[in-house]
């Protein structure tokens, strides 16, 4: 595997990414019971902003360090004097597990899903990270030592996803972040979810997936409709309309199972967040499957 998120880290589509998965964990944060991360291509951990790879791809000012700097002084991210503090209230979360890994308000270290995970979880909750990339696993490893709640596999991340659901918990989130480099990816993730999901219905499932065109995520959808899955909420964030030939110029989220306050906050962040990348930037909301599969069991 060549891929090496360093060159993408803090990208507006990690920053897409992590906010919603802030969000998902304050959530679970609201009741006393423990809940469980599964982080399925967990990566390094923490990144470099002005290490090489970050520096050569500078994708990282177009996400996380236009964010920071609204952090600092509110402007495009408010839509309106009535909404700046809701879109600060949602963001805090996640601009708050940023800075604690940023000193002194300069922008270098960018944390990836484990470490915003740790972050927001408590003492009783749990981490399961995996990754593959012996260089990263290592990073991975380095970055959680000494937490207890935290476990890194050094395992493939589909099978990781098989081997630790369900977990002991009735609560708690899988993050599903493969590096689609293969294009098999697209079809492991329906599949990977599904079955997940028939095994621990009460879970939280966060799949982010990148839009070039509208053929894969579209014929992502259309399984995840067919094979059943219930309560899938999508979220999408556009840079440019999709073509054959661009890059990667859309986020795409899919939640099973989203918190009842979700879609409400997806609606105030996607619009602040769009403005913050881009003035010509667009955003939709959507529910692929709203039914409930039969003799789901009732969240404690």
């Amino acid at each position: 595997m060549n891929y090496q998120h360093a060159f993408h880290a803090g990208n507006f589509a990690d920053v897409h990414k992590h906010v919603v998965l802030a969000r998902i964990l304050t959530h679970l944060r609201g009741k006393p019971a423990a809940f469980r991360v599964i982080d399925s291509h967990a990566g390094a951990g923490r990144y470099d902003l002005l290490g090489d790879r970050a520096s050569r791809s500078g994708e990282w000012r177009g996400g996380i360090a236009r964010l920071w700097a609204e952090r600092q002084e509110p402007a495009a991210v408010r839509p309106a004097p009535a909404e700046e503090g809701k879109v600060a209230a949602l963001l805090a979360p996640y601009l708050d597990a940023v800075a604690a890994f940023n000193p002194g308000g300069r922008l270098r270290v960018y944390p990836g899903s484990p470490l915003i995970a740790g972050a927001l979880m408590r003492p009783q909750d749990r981490l399961v990270a995996a990754e593959l990339e012996p260089r990263a696993a290592a990073s991975l490893q380095g970055a959680l030592r000494g937490d207890r709640r935290a476990k890194v596999l050094a395992l493939d991340g589909w099978t990781a996803l098989g081997a630790n659901v369900p977990p002991k918990e009735r609560r708690g989130v899988v993050l599903l972040d493969p590096s689609f480099e293969e294009t098999a990816d697209f079809h492991r993730l329906s599949a990977g979810l599904a079955e997940a999901q028939r095994k621990w219905p009460t879970g939280i499932y966060l799949l982010w997936y990148p839009i070039k065109d509208r053929e894969a995520p579209d014929a992502l959808a259309r399984r995840l409709v067919r094979l059943g899955v219930p309560k899938i909420l999508r979220g999408e964030i556009m840079l440019d309309r999709p073509r054959a030939d661009a890059g990667l110029i859309g986020s795409g989220l899919v939640i099973v199972n989203p918190p009842f306050t979700l879609q409400d906050e997806l609606k105030i962040l996607q619009p602040a967040l769009a403005r913050v990348f881009s003035p010509d930037a667009s955003h939709h909301i959507d529910w692929l499957a709203r039914e409930k599969s039969p003799g789901r069991p009732k969240e404690k």
